[in-house]
C-alpha cells in the first residue's frame, strides 16, 4: 500500500463514511481518543503499524480508492461526523430548547446570565477532558494524566477540579464529598462548581460566578432544580459535546451568538446593552478590512461581537497568517462584561475585557497616563446617552476641547472623540449611533455644539464615510443607525471627501426583525470601499458640499436626488403641458361628437 500524505484528511473522510465519532475511530484502530484527535489536528505521524491500520480502514470506506475523493491537507470538515453534526443549527436548538424548557420561551431571556455559564461550564469541562486524554497518551493512564495536571496546571488551558467536571455534574461519575460538603441537588452543585473552577482560575473570576444557581427569593427557588437537571441532561447528550475535536471555535461561537440573539430578541430596550446584530458587525469588519497583528479597541464591547467579527473577517482576508489580532474591550455593565470573557474563549481568542465606564474612566492608558491608542476603534455606545457637564469641562485626557469643543446633553460626538482620542496616527474606526448624529443643528440659524463638533471633523477631513442602515434592525429601538466611519490617514485618492450608502431599503424581515443578508453586507462593504457614486445608494460628496448644506451628513439628504439626465429646463416642461392640455382637448371634443350620434 501506498504511504497516506495527508493523514489528517483521510481520518475525517473515515469518520465521514463510516460515521464514526473520533473515540469509535480510536477504538477501531487501536488507539488512545487523544492520539486520533492529535492525528487529525496535523500535531502528530503515525508510526508504521497505525499507518497499516489507517490504510487498511481506509481501503474499506473506500476512501483510497481509484474514485475517493480525500480533502485537501489544510482543508478541515468541521464539527462532528456529517450523521451527528450536520450544521449549527441542531446545536442552535438544543441551546433555545434548553433556555425555553427553564420557564418557557416568553420567559428564557431572562435566565441568560445562567445558561450562558452553564454552556460555558461544559465547553471547559470538554476541553479539559480531551486535554487529559492527550497527556494520557504521552504519560500512560488517565490517572497519572489527571496527578500531573492537578500539580501543574500550565498543562491544561483551564484546571478543572473534581466537582465542576461534567461527569460529576450530571451524575454519570461519583467522587467522594467531604462530611457536610455534599450539595442537596444540581443547583448547590453548579454553585460550588463555579466557585471551585473559579479559585484554580483566577482569570474567570466575574465571569461564571455572577450568579447563585441555588439562589432563592421568598422561599422559592429562582431555578427549579428539576428543571435544572433537564438542561444538565441536555447538554449532557454526546451528540452536542463541546470538546476540541468535536466542535471548532467558530462553530461553537455561531451557536453561542444565536443564543445571544434570541435573548436579545426578548430582552426590549435591555438587549441593547450586550448585542449588536450579528450582519452589522460583520459590516463594520468588512469596512474596516483588519490585518494580522492590528491592536484593535471597543470601549462598550458588550459581548465583546464587535471586536470578535473583526478577528473572523481578518482570517477571512488572510487565511495562511497566524498572527492574531490584539483585542482590547472595556463594558460598563458586569453581566455584559462576563459574557464577552466567555464569548472570547468560547471563540479561542484572547481578548483583554476590562469593567468600567469608558466616558468616565477609560481603561487603557500609557504608562504617563495619556489614553492608549489603537489601529482599529469600533463601538456600538448608548445612543443620545446623557452625562454630566462636569464630565466635559474637567476631562483629564483633554478628549473634547480639542476636538471641536464640548457637546450637549447627548453624548453621540462626545464618543467619537472619544473614539478620536484611541486612533493611532494612521487608525480607523466605525461607530454606530443614532441617524440625529449627522443632521441635528443643520439648518438651524442658532448656535448649535453639536454641528460645529460635525463640522471640525469635516474640517479636518476625519469623517470618511456614513451608512444608512434599515430601520427595525436593533434589538433595544426599531430607529435607524448609522455607522459613521472616521480614519487618521485617508488614502489619498479619498482625501477631502465623504462617501454616504444609504442601506435603509437594503433589508430582509424576520418574525420581528429586519435584517441585512450576508450578501447585502458584503455589497454594502464593497461600495463603500469603491468610493464610487451609484445611483439610488451612494453618493460621493466633497468638503465644499457638505459645508453648503449646513454639515447634514444624512445618507437620505444625499442619495436618490435627480441626477441631471432628470432635470429638464422649464420653459420646455411648459411647452410639453401645453402639447398635452391641447391633446386633452381633442380627446373630449372626440368623446362628445361620438356620444351625439346616440343622442
Amino acid at each position: 500500500m501506498a504511504k497516506i500524505e495527508n493523514v489528517p484528511g483521510v481520518l475525517r473522510e473515515i469518520r465521514r463514511r463510516l460515521g464514526l465519532t473520533q473515540e469509535e475511530l480510536a477504538e477501531r484502530l487501536g488507539v488512545s481518543f487523544a492520539t486520533v484527535n492529535r492525528w487529525e489536528g496535523d500535531l502528530a505521524k503515525p508510526q508504521r503499524a497505525a499507518q497499516h491500520a489507517i490504510e487498511a480502514l481506509a481501503t474499506e470506506a473506500g476512501v483510497l480508492g481509484s474514485d475517493a475523493e480525500v480533502p485537501e491537507k489544510g482543508r478541515h470538515r468541521r464539527g462532528r461526523a456529517a450523521s451527528q453534526v450536520p450544521s449549527t443549527k441542531p446545536m442552535e436548538q438544543m441551546l433555545w430548547d434548553a433556555a425555553c424548557s427553564i420557564r418557557g420561551e416568553k420567559d428564557a431571556p431572562k435566565f441568560k446570565d445562567f445558561l450562558l455559564p452553564l454552556l460555558f461550564l461544559k465547553r471547559l469541562s470538554d476541553v479539559f477532558d480531551d486535554e487529559i486524554d492527550r497527556l494520557a497518551d504521552i504519560f500512560g493512564t488517565r490517572e497519572t494524566a489527571l496527578e500531573i495536571a492537578e500539580n501543574d496546571h500550565s498543562l491544561v488551558r483551564f484546571y478543572l477540579p473534581p466537582v465542576a467536571r461534567w461527569g460529576v455534574i450530571s451524575g454519570r461519575q461519583i467522587i467522594e464529598w467531604p462530611d457536610g460538603e455534599r450539595p442537596r441537588d444540581v443547583g448547590e452543585h453548579l454553585t460550588k462548581a463555579v466557585r471551585a473552577v473559579v479559585k484554580q482560575n483566577p482569570s474567570l473570576s466575574g465571569v461564571i460566578d455572577v450568579e447563585d444557581f441555588a439562589a432563592e427569593r421568598n422561599g422559592e427557588r429562582d431555578i427549579n432544580p428539576a428543571k435544572l437537571r433537564a438542561v444538565v441532561e441536555t447538554f449532557s447528550d454526546p451528540r452536542y459535546r463541546l470538546g476540541l475535536a468535536d466542535v471548532e471555535p467558530d462553530f461553537l461561537g455561531r451557536a453561542y451568538e444565536y443564543l445571544l440573539r434570541k435573548f436579545a430578541e426578548g430582552s426590549g430596550q435591555s438587549a441593547g446593552e450586550f448585542f449588536t446584530p450579528t450582519e452589522v458587525g460583520f459590516l463594520i469588519a468588512h469596512i474596516m478590512r483588519p490585518k494580522p497583528g492590528e491592536e484593535c479597541h471597543d470601549y462598550a464591547c458588550g459581548s465583546a461581537g464587535l471586536l470578535i467579527k473583526l478577528q473572523l473577517v481578518a482570517r477571512e482576508l488572510d487565511p495562511l497568517s497566524r498572527v492574531p489580532l490584539k483585542l482590547y474591550g472595556q463594558e460598563r455593565q458586569a453581566e455584559s462584561f462576563a459574557v464577552a470573557k466567555m464569548n472570547g474563549i468560547i471563540h479561542d481568542m484572547d481578548i483583554e475585557v476590562v469593567r468600567g465606564d469608558s466616558m468616565i474612566n477609560p481603561k487603557f492608558r500609557q504608562a504617563d497616563g495619556t489614553l492608549r491608542t489603537f489601529d482599529i476603534v469600533v463601538a456600538n455606545p448608548m445612543w443620545m446617552q446623557p452625562f454630566a457637564p462636569e464630565i466635559y469641562a474637567n476631562d483629564p485626557f483633554d478628549r473634547f476641547r480639542a476636538a471641536g469643543g464640548v457637546t450637549t446633553g447627548k453624548g453621540d460626538w462626545a464618543w467619537l472623540q472619544q473614539t478620536l482620542a484611541s486612533m493611532g496616527d494612521r487608525g480607523r474606526a466605525a461607530v454606530v449611533l443614532d441617524t440625529g448624529a449627522v443632521t441635528r443643528g443643520s439648518g438651524s440659524k442658532n448656535e448649535d455644539r453639536e454641528r460645529n463638533i460635525r463640522r471640525w471633523f469635516v474640517d479636518h477631513d476625519l469623517i470618511e464615510g456614513v451608512i444608512l442602515l434599515p430601520d427595525n434592525l436593533f434589538y433595544n429601538t426599531t430607529a435607524p443607525g448609522v455607522i459613521i466611519v472616521l480614519n487618521k490617514k485617508t488614502p489619498r485618492e479619498r482625501e477631502n471627501l465623504i462617501v454616504l450608502v444609504n442601506a435603509s431599503s437594503r433589508f430582509g424581515k424576520r418574525r420581528s426583525k429586519n435584517y441585512l443578508s450576508t450578501e447585502v453586507v458584503e455589497s454594502l462593504a464593497a461600495d463603500f470601499l469603491k468610493c464610487e457614486p451609484k445611483q439610488g445608494e451612494v453618493a460621493v460628496i466633497t468638503r465644499d458640499d457638505a459645508s453648503e448644506a449646513d454639515y447634514n451628513l444624512s445618507p437620505s439628504r444625499w442619495v436618490g436626488e435627480p441626477t441631471d439626465s432628470d432635470v429638464r429646463a422649464l420653459h420646455d416642461l411648459v411647452s410639453d403641458l401645453r402639447v398635452i392640455a391641447k391633446e386633452s382637448v381633442e380627446l373630449d371634443q372626440a368623446l362628445l361628437a361620438s356620444l351625439n350620434r346616440f343622442a
